[in-house]
């Protein structure tokens, strides 16, 4: 079943997205958002919330503050730590529905900002979903988002193509070493930054739930 979830609790990040709930689950859930040019209602999201669902894990995609401001347009420097609190919001909301383990990821900046939470609040969920995770900018190989990593205490499973011009696979296998929690890293063969090829979005999606399923559970 799917339907719309907005909260706009005072005092609280507002949330807002589409909660996919799974008919036959253990009460885990996965809240899953997006990278800096998109909303949650990318296709790659919402491809992988409905096979989740179907397979037994709640999925919640919602739309990062940011862009619950401004309908297009990238974030800005200073939209990092309200987008991680509604991230944080977005879990506790389903941790008040479900009472399985929670997951939380996205794609690019959301997986970024979702890493960057879990990395300061370690028990926040069991374990983190990271497609496309941009490493770097394009062309500035020097400029590495991996900061937080030593501190990242959260399994994390991370899914790139070979193709990201946001990070090589062998440009990502050095930083994650960073990493002290247990670590996976899955290559997509010839996909590019936001593993959003339209003829492999079926492949994409079940190698996803496979490696996703056979890590983190």
């Amino acid at each position: 079943m799917v339907e719309s979830l907005l909260d706009n609790t005072p005092g609280e990040p507002s949330v807002r997205g589409t909660l996919h709930r799974a008919d036959n689950t253990s009460g885990d859930f996965l809240v899953l958002t997006h990278g800096a040019s998109g909303n949650s209602n990318a296709a790659l999201l919402v491809a992988l919330a409905d096979t989740f669902a179907l397979n037994g894990i709640n999925v919640l995609r919602c739309d990062l503050p940011y862009r619950q401001r401004k309908p297009t347009g990238p974030p800005s420097p200073g939209d990092a730590k309200l987008d991680q609190q509604g991230l944080r919001r977005a879990v506790e909301l389903m941790k008040q529905q479900f009472t399985g383990r929670a997951f939380l990821g996205g794609s690019s900046y959301g997986g970024r900002q979702a890493s960057m939470l879990a990395a300061a609040e370690p028990k926040l969920v069991e374990g983190l979903l990271l497609l496309s995770y941009p490493l770097h900018p394009p062309g500035k190989p020097a400029q590495l988002r991996t900061q937080h990593f030593p501190e990242l205490q959260t399994p994390t499973l991370f899914v790139s193509g070979t193709r990201d011009t946001f990070g090589a696979i062998d440009e990502l296998q050095a930083a994650i070493k960073l990493i002290p929690a247990k670590t996976k890293l899955v290559e997509m063969e010839g996909a590019a930054h936001g593993l959003s090829d339209k003829k492999k979005q079926t492949e994409i999606v079940q190698l996803v739930l496979e490696r996703f399923r056979g890590f983190l559970y």
